[in-house]
This record gives structure tokens, sequence and C-alpha cells, in this order.
């Protein structure tokens, strides 16, 4: 026998519907790792989209290390809040944003919320968000396959699937792995593994060089039989635009690491789109 749900349980339920109703595919992306570069993937895959005319949103729900606000310069704005519902930061040239970041009282603040607290918070980040009509909705996951992130699925039965992201080191490889068996045991579809910082590209020559090794993220994807998506290789600039605060696509579309995000979101597209 199925368990009776409470007032309280069925309110929360439709209060997530009505969250996720006019969005039209959700993308997650996480890594099984800190420091693989999640975010920038994330913050250039969304841009790539809503270069491309969709209309697109950033969940940045990493609530202990948000940073993609300052990817994306707009760390230094604020939420607003109309009929009990937190609007999205615009940022151009046509995204909506959400993040932790902007509840903080500065950037310096650290969150020190034990589990139950931070949960709470995350709930409220995915059931209380005005994100109007939407073609696509990007979470940039915590790292790693913990609480937080067995959390953030179940509350998102609709994700259309995940994004692993990984670097060619073989301890990023080991966590990209137990990444997509977690995706399986959760149910949710895993859309292709994306290998980061493949390959360093000299400004001067152009010649590439794989500091951290190159082609695990496609032999691991090959092995675990889902999808490549592609690399993205090292360079100057992506550093440089993410702390500016302009994503390497949009400064410098021309890039080997912005063609690389262009064409991992026209798989994404085809990949979600053809379910």
């Amino acid at each position: 026998m199925s368990p009776l749900l409470t007032e309280e349980s069925i309110q929360e339920e439709t209060k997530l519907q009505d969250t996720l109703k006019n969005i039209k595919h959700v993308i997650i992306v996480m890594s099984g790792k800190g420091g693989v570069g999640k975010s920038t993937v994330s913050s250039n895959l969304a841009l790539s989209l809503s270069m491309k005319g969709y209309k697109t949103g950033v969940m940045d729900i990493d609530i202990t290390g948000p940073n993609i606000p300052k990817m994306f310069g707009v760390e230094d704005r604020s939420l607003m809040v109309e009929n009990e519902k937190l609007i999205p930061v615009d940022v151009p040239p046509s995204l909506k944003l959400i993040s932790m970041a902007f509840l903080l009282q500065s950037k310096d603040t650290p969150v020190l919320w034990r589990g139950p607290v931070k949960m709470s918070a995350i709930k409220q980040f995915i059931e209380d968000v005005e994100w109007g009509d939407l073609d696509y909705l990007v979470i940039d996951m915590p790292p790693g396959t913990g609480d937080e992130a067995l959390s953030i699925v179940q509350l998102i039965p609709k994700a259309d699937g995940m994004v692993i992201v990984t670097t060619p080191q073989d301890v990023a490889l080991l966590d990209s792995r137990k990444s997509l068996v977690f995706g399986a045991e959760a149910n949710v579809p895993i859309i292709g593994i994306v290998e980061n910082m493949s390959g360093f590209v000299c400004p001067h020559c152009g010649q590439v060089t794989d500091i951290f090794k190159s082609g695990g993220g496609e032999a691991t994807a090959k092995e675990m039989n889902v999808q490549f998506l592609g690399r993205v290789p090292i360079e100057p600039g992506v550093v440089e635009c993410g702390d500016r605060g302009i994503p390497v696509v949009l400064d410098h579309p021309d890039s080997a690491s912005a063609k690389a995000f262009k064409e991992i979101a026209e798989k994404i597209v085809k990949t979600v789109g053809s379910r």
C-alpha cells in the first residue's frame, strides 16, 4: 500500500510542479570531484544554448562554492522577490541565473551550514524560483555524489539527463565512473561525458601539449557505453574570461575551447531532442 500523502507534502509537490511546468528540458552538470572545471563547463554550455536562440536558465546549486555569478560578471547583483517567488538575475544577452552567491553578505562569506539546513536551502532554490518559460535549465551541481546530489536529483524527477565533467587524470576518471553509476542508480539518463582541460593550446604557435594526458574521458565513455561529448582544451583565454566575467564562448568565439563548447552544446540538443 502506498503511504498517505500529507497536506504539506501535496502542497510542496504542487509548488515544485508549478515551478518546473514551463521548463522544457533540464540538464544536470556534475562531476565526481571538485577542481575539474564543472562550473566553467556549465556556464559556457548554458551561454552556447542561449546564443543558439534557446531560452536558457542556470541554477548554481553548489551551495558552499557558488562561482557562476563571478563567471558571468554579476556577482554584485541581488535577488528580487515577487509574489513569494525568487526572481532570477538577468545575464546578457538572454540568460537567467540564480545562485546562493546572491544571498551572501559578501563574496568572502562562507556557508557554514549543517546538512538539514543545506538541504532546506536547496529545496527552496528548486521550488521557489520564478523561471518563466525556458527551453533549457542547466543545473550546476555540487561536486561529488553525496547527500546533496541525491536530494537534488530526487527533487527534479523530470531531468532529461546528466553531463559528467572530468579531466584526463586517472583520479578524476575514477570519480567520473562513480558519477555514471550514481546516475544509473538515481534513474537519471546520462547524456554524456566531457573531458575538460584536455591538452594545453599554446597561444603563440597553436601546438597542443597533453599536460594531464588525453583521451581518458573518451575511453571511459566507450567502456561505460555512454556518449562522449567532446574535449575542451586548456587555453589562457578561458581563465582570463572567467576572471573578467565573460565566458569564453562570448569573448573568444573562434578559440578552440569556445568551438568545443558550442559543439558539445549541439550534441546535447540533438541527444535531448531525440528522447
